[in-house]
């Protein structure tokens, strides 16, 4: 019950009274057996589900930082096949909900069918393809409902009231709200609409809305998370960790959880 167990993880946030935090790693950067280490981390920190990503040649989404750490990955010959594989093996030790964070490419090259199966024995949760529009994911959508393989929609600051009212109905695990215009990576300033956006996808979700790109600090966690019910943060995650600066991470952890961190 994969799916399920990600709407379960967002459920006891809610019940806390808490915001769901939701961080970002690339799978394979540092090599795949590094992977473990990092899934363990977050998990004990109390995180609320894992984005992992899967490197690929052509990130149109992805700023610098979560570009270089794919370029990494493939460097060291990650490929979706093997992150899928891995997780299935440390699976045992994984109970925080996994959401794979990949472009159609690779799925395609593996196969829509032999993916959603190989995903559900993984354990898989969800899955994030930031090139599949929506008018297009009915390609995929029976063979992920098959596995019980949640599929989560982006909904960006440009987006029109109908389509995001569309992509809302259809929303599963939750409806990732981009913050920003353009690419991921850190920001200082927040946009001056954000609440206002923000506050529209609520009123037409079915689903928790959680705000991505640009988050990079507890202040951010703090200050977004107010607006939506959670965040996801990636390019700061990935560079606190390559930094050794484990102790921020549970920083921006604790602060969606509204521990104080000064």
């Amino acid at each position: 019950m994969s799916k399920h167990k990600l709407d379960a993880a967002f459920q006891k946030v809610k019940d806390n009274g808490e915001k769901a935090f939701v961080p970002y790693i690339m799978a394979g950067d540092g090599g795949l057996d590094t992977l473990k280490e990092k899934i363990v981390f977050l998990q004990e920190a109390g995180v609320t589900a894992i984005e992992l990503g899967i490197p690929f040649s052509d990130p149109v989404a992805d700023g610098p930082t979560i570009q270089e750490a794919g370029m990494r990955a493939l460097e060291q010959g990650t490929s979706l096949r093997d992150v899928l594989h891995y997780i299935k093996e440390i699976q045992e030790d994984v109970y925080v909900p996994i959401v794979l964070m990949t472009y159609f490419n690779p799925i395609y090259q593996l196969g829509l069918e032999r993916f959603g199966q190989k995903a559900r024995e993984a354990g898989v949760s969800g899955l994030i393809i930031p090139d599949l529009p929506f008018e297009q994911s009915a390609m995929i959508r029976g063979t992920l409902r098959k596995n019980d393989l949640a599929l989560i929609q982006l909904v960006s600051l440009t987006s029109p009231k109908e389509r995001i009212q569309k992509i809302a109905e259809h929303s599963e695990g939750f409806l990732y709200a981009v913050t920003v215009n353009g690419i991921t990576g850190e920001r200082s300033a927040v946009h001056d609409n954000l609440e206002t956006h923000l506050a529209e996808i609520q009123s037409y979700a079915q689903t928790p809305v959680l705000a991505g790109f640009g988050i990079s600090t507890p202040e951010h966690v703090q200050r977004i998370g107010a607006m939506c019910d959670g965040v996801i943060v990636g390019s700061k995650i990935i560079t606190l960790w390559n930094e050794g600066k484990q102790d921020e991470i549970l920083k921006l952890v604790k602060a969606s959880k509204g521990i104080s961190v000064s």
